[in-house]
């Protein structure tokens, strides 16, 4: 599958600063330590519709993890997938009488217009469901091969199923308790009560043709993959097993996630899938976490449409700390405008305070699990001094534009 286009970063004189990350396994911030090429896998978006500033605030804050990793001198191998065949896309074709291939389509290339104008790297590798599903099939073929699978009792639709309890560790990646997982289970896609499942929490792994559904042909029979072990085999087959980070927003920790890994584990017998678990909180409006069923999406391509510069958007979204749930505000967007402007009249003057040390804060605070809120503060306390005291070097401003370019991904 295409992906977008990239946007130069530019080399930032002075001393890098490893990279710290929240995981949700452990439960602490502990230093990623890729070694040369540093694996990221980010899950990407189900495209029934547009890129909306929960999505942005995403894959914004795994930007930032590529670029901290850029500015270390890591190679960066990042893989998204596409969701392109699963129930909410077909749900939503059905509503509007649209073609599903068409939907997908379509608003996976709203998207990736989006990422582009948000100035979000590309991932080297991106990856539809759709063209995956040979590979998918494989690795449940091998799952079934050692009984970590099982096919229902069901000559009508011979789903497959993954036993949740293969690997003997499942749970250690949300360290959530069984009653809370049944609960997301069901609200999130799964299905608890299906007859025939051996327990309430084992996952689809191949739904078994429906009339009226998209189905493939395979060894397994005509259908198609359940969610959670398309990003198992599209990222093992590109990153190997233990790969640096695993990312996404904080509602995939259950049952995506803990599943992902599962599946992968049982396939490879490495642990862990991914050596950080990292999550980003949801964006409110008004009161509620924007999502598709609320009906309270703020759309990229909207602001886009507006004219709202996207650099806006991203500082905006950005103000705040990733893993923090917080709300987006008409407020919040007027505030980044005015940084924004004030940045880039700073950025504009021939010369400036020297930047260095203010280069030096960006990398403190960004690698200390993405601080932006703090980051933003250290490119503030430059743009003021620049603005109402001046300064005499002349790269003071060259390496300014260059650092909230490179590190924050902001052009000045």
């Amino acid at each position: 599958m295409q992906t977008w286009s990239s946007t130069p970063v530019p080399r930032v004189a002075g001393e890098p600063r490893p990279l710290r990350l929240f995981d949700t396994a452990t439960g602490e911030v502990r230093p990623t330590a890729p070694g040369a090429t540093a694996g990221l896998y980010v899950c990407g978006i189900t495209p029934y519709d547009a890129t909306h500033l929960g999505h942005a605030a995403t894959y914004l804050a795994f930007d930032l993890v590529h670029r901290v990793w850029l500015d270390n001198g890591h190679d960066v191998h990042y893989v998204q997938n596409v969701t392109d065949v699963d129930d909410p896309l077909l749900e939503r074709a059905a509503r509007d009488q649209d073609d599903w291939v068409v939907l997908a389509m379509r608003e996976t290339a709203l998207f990736r217009e989006d990422m582009e104008a948000l100035r979000v790297l590309p991932p080297r590798e991106y990856v539809g469901a759709v063209e995956a599903i040979p590979e998918i099939v494989e690795a449940i073929g091998k799952l079934l091969a050692s009984g970590a699978a099982y096919q229902v009792d069901d000559p009508e639709h011979p789903d497959v199923y993954f036993d949740h309890g293969a690997t003997g560790r499942f749970g250690y990646e949300s360290n959530y308790d069984a009653e809370t997982m049944v609960r997301l289970f069901a609200e999130r896609g799964g299905d608890p009560d299906r007859p025939g499942k051996r327990h309430p929490l084992d996952a689809l792994l191949w739904r078994a043709a429906r009339e009226g559904e998209p189905s493939w042909s395979s060894e397994l029979g005509e259908g198609r993959p359940g969610w959670h072990i398309e990003c198992s085999a599209i990222a093992l087959n590109r990153l190997g097993a233990s790969f640096d980070v695993q990312g996404g927003g904080s509602d995939l920790i259950f049952p995506h996630h803990e599943f992902s890994a599962a599946h992968a584990e049982s396939l490879t017998g490495s642990h862990p899938f991914a050596r950080h678990y990292v999550h980003a909180g949801m964006i409110g409006l008004d009161g509620e976490k924007m999502s598709k069923s609320r009906g309270n999406l703020v759309f990229v391509s909207k602001l886009r449409a507006e004219r709202v510069d996207p650099n806006a958007v991203r500082l905006a979204l950005l103000s705040g700390h990733y893993r923090d749930d917080r709300p987006w505000t008409d407020g919040l967007l007027s505030a980044a405008e005015e940084r924004l402007a004030r940045w880039r009249r700073a950025a504009a003057l021939p010369t400036g305070p020297g930047a260095a040390p203010t280069a030096a804060r960006l990398r403190d605070h960004l690698g200390d699990d993405l601080d932006t809120p703090r980051a933003l503060a250290a490119v503030d306390a430059w743009a003021d001094e620049a603005l109402s005291v001046g300064g005499s070097d002349a790269t003071g401003p060259t390496l300014f534009r260059a650092a909230v370019d490179s590190l924050l991904g902001v052009e000045l």
